[in-house]
């Protein structure tokens, strides 16, 4: 790297591990100040579930021209310009008055911080050596998951200084701060960004999505993390209140403990990774394996007594985080100048389902008819988690079939 590496990590690794606390804050804090948006909106699940799930489409409708300006204008200067729009959309958000100021204002959020996560993982490509980027990768989600578990306990506590306008605020003011450090504090790298013609930026990109190695992979990358994403970012919360009749402090505690093994799934599946693959097992084996756990997780959030619930769910957010592999697995299956298009090529995928999916659970919930003291029907929660079940499920069959049909080719 440098005369002094453990400097120079540190300056990689840190600006880019804060922008990705801020991001995953930003995307899960409405699972706890739900209750006081409905309150202070008037709005139903439906509507709920649009306005938190408009992170997830803003953030997805940059990804391709995302991974284009990583390619060409590198890392540091990409995340740096755009967390400024999401201070600005963090700021209309903590003073909107009507729902659509509130979506517009999120929409904001989403794309301001649509870098955060490509950023640092297009950042490592350049400064680590491959048989590291696992490792780093899930540190760097390690990060992200102390962002959700600081929108947990941390914010209901918040809430009893200020509101829920007051915290945003806050959060204003820090994205300012990470902004300026992304720009001032990384290192330069005079690889790190390309020389390629905009035309054969669009021909990579081409190269991607039409590689059967990324449509293998990709479905059950795709359907599981957005499962993952739906639910731990909003619907966590109100199922914990309605059926596990939990109280807000309790569920609060829950969220926080989610949190703490997503860190722990990060943590220790990226280091799992990186082990096996130095034993020969492809790394994209084993987000496979995690993601059809994860799957049995939800399985079990459906079919188990709710009194479960305390078991399951840390489950449910330790290997939720199996899916964030398979991005590394994938960027080791194509040239390292075509990463940026490759992460975000999987994120586009993934954003895009997670805000159908986010809706989708929302307007089934809507179907059954609310309970006492706000309260959603059991019902409604089974269904719109068992279709997210359901896709999963098919995605899992496609990736083997997937397989076989790689191997023909080969074996000819």
């Amino acid at each position: 790297m440098t005369k002094n590496p453990l400097s120079t990590t540190l300056r990689v690794f840190f600006p880019f591990a804060a922008g990705y606390f801020l991001s995953y804050l930003y995307r899960v804090v409405n699972a706890v100040i739900a209750p006081d948006l409905v309150s202070d909106l008037g709005i139903g699940p439906s509507a709920l579930g649009l306005l938190t799930a408009t992170y997830f489409i803003s953030f997805a409708s940059f990804q391709l021209p995302l991974g284009l300006l990583l390619d060409r204008f590198g890392p540091r200067r990409t995340e740096a310009v755009l967390l400024l729009f999401a201070a600005g959309g963090a700021y209309l958000f903590s003073s909107a008055g009507t729902l659509a100021g509130l979506v517009a204002a999120r929409a904001f959020i989403g794309f301001g911080v649509s870098a955060c996560l490509m950023a640092a993982f297009k950042a490592y490509t350049l400064w680590f050596p491959k048989e590291k980027w696992p490792l780093v990768n899930g540190f760097q989600m390690a990060a992200g998951g102390l962002g959700a578990l600081a929108a947990t306990s941390p914010v209901e506590a918040a809430l009893r200084i200020t509101d829920w306008r007051g915290v945003f605020m806050v959060l204003t003011g820090l994205t300012l701060v990470v902004a300026v450090s992304v720009y001032a504090v990384v290192p330069q790298k005079k690889a790190d960004h390309s020389g390629e013609r905009f035309g054969d930026q669009l021909r990579g990109v081409r190269t991607v999505f039409t590689s059967l190695e990324f449509w293998q992979t990709a479905p059950l990358t795709t359907v599981s993390q957005a499962a993952f994403l739906s639910i731990q970012g909003l619907w966590a919360g109100p199922w914990l209140k309605d059926v596990a009749g939990m109280d807000r402090m309790a569920v609060a505690g829950m969220l926080f403990r989610v949190a703490v093994a997503m860190i722990g799934g990060w943590i220790v599946l990226g280091s799992l990774a990186e082990r096996l693959s130095r034993a020969g097992v492809p790394v994209r084996s084993t987000a496979v394996t995690g993601m059809v756990i994860f799957l049995g997780t939800q399985v079990l959030l459906l079919t188990a007594p709710v009194a479960w619930a305390l078991f399951v769910w840390p489950l449910f957010g330790f290997f939720g985080t199996s899916g964030i592999l398979a991005y590394a697995a994938l960027s080791q299956r194509f040239p390292v100048h075509l990463s940026g298009r490759v992460t975000t090529a999987i994120n586009l995928l993934v954003f895009v389902a997670a805000f159908a999916g986010q809706w989708a659970i929302g307007l089934i919930i809507g179907l059954w008819p609310v309970g006492d003291h706000g309260s959603y029907a059991l019902a409604g929660y089974r269904t719109g988690f068992g279709l997210m079940v359901g896709l999963q499920g098919l995605a899992a069959i496609w990736y083997f079939v997937a397989g076989r049909l790689i191997q023909k080719p080969h074996d000819r």
